[in-house]
């Protein structure tokens, strides 16, 4: 069924007719004070507000890891590479976008409260994007990613790619809401990220699609076993060290989170260590495993990361500390809080950037 061509074509048409319902649909949520206004302009703030929507950071995550992953399975096996394959990678990365913007979409349609607070400029706690026209994206996210995998990939990479959507739904959609509880939010944050670089299934699912493309069955490799290893347990730092930056709102709207909890120093000294971490074992696997790895690259590249890692902990740590004496005796606990929160951030928002690089360093 899914091989039929006549039936490819009609969901294609389908999925295109959608889009424009979507476009159509959401023009008029966006600028409402403004409906007046050229349809160009319309169109334009529509653009910046669905970019907004997507969040940005998160796609280039989902491409840099699907690029690593593929490069990879095609560098193992130069002699299958074929142009025909071409069309079919855009096509799986284009879904894989998809499915993110459903799981961060549906987010923002449920969180609108607390984003006011947290992160007042995201479109729709901005008013730029209507709840209305933020539920056609996100159905037509789910709809196409849904259809593009199952129509191009098979029943099991399909059934990773939907339980992957299924866990972004419980992870804010009540009666579930999995964010409300430490725990339960870190595990899913840590595995549902077929949608993100963020884990086990993203790495797994690109590289077995990959090598079915090719023909080939899924077999693991040195490589690869690094890629997914390392990934993962970077995973596991964007799950506790997230929700530092949304203290205040989550406090506020009773979310339990481990920054809330813990407190913002230990989160972020506890993610600064994994990552630490992460960076020494890759050092080591370059020097006992030489055959596997080029070693003149990954050693410099991942001891220059650990040493950043270090200065900025300790750069953070300095404006911890004088944030905290700044104000002496006189500053309420509540500014207290604000401040310890906006110098861990400084320091764990650049531990982050520097750890996105190395699904390409690999």
């Amino acid at each position: 069924m899914f091989h039929s061509s006549g039936v490819h074509d009609f969901v294609q048409e389908l999925v295109v007719q959608k889009l424009v319902t979507v476009i159509a649909s959401a023009c008029t949520g966006v600028g409402a004070a403004g409906s007046h206004r050229p349809l160009v302009e319309r169109l334009l703030d529509l653009k910046d507000a669905c970019w907004r929507f997507l969040r940005p950071h998160t796609i280039r995550g989902t491409a840099l890891g699907s690029f690593a992953l593929v490069a990879r399975a095609l560098i193992e096996h130069t002699n299958l590479i074929k142009w025909s394959l071409l069309f079919k990678a855009f096509s799986g990365l284009f879904a894989l976008i998809c499915g993110n913007g459903y799981i961060v979409g549906i987010n923002q349609i449920y969180d609108i409260s607390i984003d006011k607070v947290n992160k007042p400029y995201l479109p729709i706690a901005a008013g730029d994007l209507s709840v209305q026209s933020a539920w056609f994206l996100v159905i037509f996210f789910a709809v196409a990613g849904l259809l593009i995998v199952g129509f191009n990939f098979g029943p099991f990479i399909l059934s990773l790619y939907t339980l992957g959507l299924f866990l972004g739904t419980i992870y804010s959609v009540p009666p579930f809401r999995m964010k409300r509880f430490p725990v339960a939010a870190f595990l899913i944050i840590a595995t549902k990220s077929l949608m993100q670089v963020r884990g086990f299934l993203l790495n797994f699912g690109v590289y077995y699609a990959t090598r079915a493309a090719l023909g080939l069955a899924f077999e693991w490799s040195s490589p690869v076993v690094f890629i997914t290893t390392f990934v993962t347990f970077f995973a596991l730092v964007i799950a506790i060290t997230k929700d530092l930056p949304d203290v205040e709102g989550d406090r506020k709207y009773q979310i339990s989170t481990f920054a809330t909890k813990l407190g913002v120093r230990n989160i972020a000294f506890l993610g600064s260590g994994i990552l630490l971490m992460n960076y020494i074992v890759s050092v080591l696997a370059a020097i006992y495993m030489p055959q596997d790895f080029r070693s003149w690259l990954l050693i410099p590249a991942h001891m220059t990361f650990a040493i950043s890692l270090i200065y900025q902990w300790e750069g953070g740590e300095t404006i911890m500390h004088g944030s905290m004496t700044i104000g002496g005796a006189n500053q309420d606990n509540h500014e207290r809080r604000a401040n310890d929160m906006n110098g861990a951030m400084a320091m764990a928002n650049g531990e982050r950037q520097k750890g996105a690089k190395d699904g390409s360093d690999n």
